[in-house]
C-alpha cells in the first residue's frame, strides 16, 4: 500500500512539473533585462513597465475580460435553463438526443467549429467583430454549463419539488426558492469554466473576429510569430496571477457556501419529511 502511495505521488510529481515548469520558465524571464529568454543578465521590472504603457494591449486585454465575463454569464443562464430542460424532458429518447447534440461542440476540434462559424456567419451578412465573437464564445460555452450544471440536478431529490408544489409554489417560485439555490455549486462552477475557456480560446475567435476587434490570445499569437518579446512574457505572467485569484476565490466561495446550502437542504427534507 505504501509503495502504491509512492507511485501516485511520484506520478502526481511529474505531472505538476510537467505543467508548471514552462509557465514559472516563462515568468523568471519576464523579469530579465536581457531582452532574450537564452540567459538571465539582471533584474528590472521594465517588462512590466512596457505592458502598462502599451494602450494598445491594455485594451485589447479589457476587451478580452469583457467579452470573457459577458459571454460565461450569458452562456451560464442559457446552460443552466438547457439542463433543466434536458433533465425535465419526460421522454427518454428525447433527452438522450437533446444531451447527445449538446455533446457536438465538445468533441468537435475547435478549427471546424470557427470555421464553421465564420461560414454562417459570411452566409448570414452579420459581419466580423466583438458581436461574431461574443456569439461563438457563448455558443461554445453553453455545453460546458449544461455538463457542469446537469449532474447537480441529477443528485436532487425531487420530493423537495414535489413537496413544495403541494404547499402552493408556482413554477416560478419552485426554480427560485428550491431549484436554483440546489445547483448554485454547479452554476459557479460552470460560470468559472465557461469563463476560463472564453479567456484563453485561440482557435475559434481567430476565425471570427475582425473589424479591429482582437483577443489576447490572438494578439499575443501575432505578436510571438514577429520574434520573442518579453513584453509577451510579463503579460502572460500577469494574466496567470489573475487566474490564480479566480480559482483561489472561487475555492473560498464553494467553502463558504457549503454550510449554508447543507444547512438549508437538511430543512427542505425536514420538511419533506413533515408532508409525508
Amino acid at each position: 500500500m505504501r509503495k502504491k502511495f509512492k507511485w501516485s505521488y511520484l506520478y502526481l510529481t511529474v505531472v505538476f512539473l510537467l505543467l508548471y515548469l514552462p509557465i514559472f520558465y516563462l515568468i523568471f524571464y519576464s523579469f530579465n533585462e536581457g531582452g532574450t529568454m537564452n540567459s538571465f543578465t539582471g533584474f528590472t521590472w521594465e517588462n512590466y513597465q512596457a505592458v502598462f504603457e502599451d494602450t494598445r494591449l491594455i485594451i485589447i486585454v479589457l476587451n478580452t475580460f469583457m467579452l470573457a465575463f459577458l459571454s460565461a454569464l450569458i452562456a451560464t443562464i442559457i446552460g443552466t435553463f438547457g439542463a433543466m430542460g434536458i433533465y425535465y424532458t419526460k421522454k427518454r429518447q428525447a433527452r438522450t438526443a437533446l444531451l447527445s447534440m449538446n455533446n457536438i461542440l465538445l468533441v468537435s476540434p475547435d478549427v471546424i467549429i470557427g470555421a464553421s462559424f465564420l461560414i454562417f456567419f459570411t452566409l448570414i451578412g452579420f459581419g466580423l467583430g466583438f458581436q461574431s465573437v461574443l456569439l461563438s464564445h457563448i455558443a461554445f460555452s453553453i455545453p460546458i454549463v449544461v455538463l457542469m450544471v446537469l449532474p447537480k440536478l441529477q443528485e436532487m431529490n425531487d420530493s423537495m419539488v414535489d413537496a413544495a408544489r403541494d404547499l402552493g409554489a408556482n413554477n416560478f417560485q419552485v426554480v427560485k426558492n428550491i431549484i436554483l439555490p440546489f445547483l448554485s455549486p454547479g452554476i459557479i462552477a460552470g460560470y468559472f469554466m465557461a469563463f476560463t475557456y472564453s479567456l484563453d480560446d485561440f482557435a475559434v475567435t481567430f476565425f471570427v473576429t475582425g473589424n479591429g476587434f482582437t483577443t489576447l490570445s490572438v494578439e499575443i499569437y501575432s505578436r510571438a510569430r514577429q520574434g520573442i518579446s518579453l513584453e509577451i512574457n510579463a503579460l502572460s505572467a500577469l494574466v496567470f496571477l489573475f487566474s490564480m485569484v479566480l480559482v483561489i476565490g472561487y475555492y473560498f466561495i464553494s467553502k463558504e457556501n457549503r454550510p449554508k446550502r447543507l444547512r438549508k437542504n437538511r430543512r427542505n427534507r425536514e420538511e419533506v419529511a413533515r408532508l409525508r
